[in-house]
């Protein structure tokens, strides 16, 4: 199967020349994945690292008791398992589907013998790798130092800024979005509630209209919400 087109769009691989994108279509292995299927699991050898080609899928940790903490929601075009994949490791965290999906599977020997062959491809995939540890920092200091509605503030408005719209579509469910931010879905729901009365945002289903965008700036940077 030919992945050029596919692979000409990938932020990882943009403003490769022809030679280089056919020569990552050929080491390039297709998956599938139904929803609800687990891609790889933590502790797994890291062999090669994927990309998403369409759906959806999530990045997450489980603590000994079972709960649940996302990580990151993988979106169409983005890697995912890179990290550990070039420094030889075992995958960190789980990757789940959580929709159909399909994606591009770039097997670890393949891809770092044709970076030896051409240094080039490797600055594109630095420049990434740090852009994701930029967003890792700010997902822990997030857990750690902000509250809940402070988080979800912050979420809603980078979601807004990023579509470039004051009424956005969350891509995630409630409760997933509740794993995201590090809290549970009865607390996510109250919080959402209080916003709404409060005349910040309006809430139908998974849509989010922004009403009130300063008060939602000023809560994601520390002021309060009364619940």
């Amino acid at each position: 199967m030919d992945f050029k087109d596919s692979i000409r769009y990938i932020p990882l691989f943009k403003g490769l020349p022809d030679r280089q994108i056919e020569e990552l279509s050929r080491i390039a292995i297709r998956y599938s994945f139904l929803k609800d299927r687990i891609i790889f699991s933590e502790g797994d050898e890291a062999d090669g690292f994927y990309v998403l080609i369409s759906g959806r899928v999530k990045i997450y940790k489980l603590s000994k008791e079972g709960k649940e903490q996302i990580l990151h929601i993988v979106e169409a075009q983005e890697p995912f398992g890179e990290v550990p994949a070039f420094a030889g490791k075992r995958f960190p965290a789980h990757a789940e589907a959580i929709e159909d999906s399909i994606t591009l599977f770039f097997p670890r020997d393949a891809i770092v013998q044709l970076i030896k062959n051409d240094p080039s491809l490797a600055l594109n995939m630095l420049a990434l790798l740090s852009l994701r540890l930029r967003q890792f920092t700010v997902l822990v200091e997030d857990l750690s130092l902000k509250e809940v509605p402070q988080r979800l503030a912050a979420y809603i408005l980078l979601i807004g800024e990023r579509e470039k719209t004051d009424e956005i579509e969350l891509n995630i469910n409630k409760k997933q979005l509740a794993s995201l931010l590090g809290t549970i879905p009865e607390t996510m729901s109250r919080i959402l509630g209080k916003m709404v009365s409060k005349g910040l945002i309006d809430v139908q289903g998974r849509r989010i209209k922004l009403i009130d965008k300063k008060a939602l700036e000023e809560l994601a940077y520390g002021a309060k919400l009364d619940i």
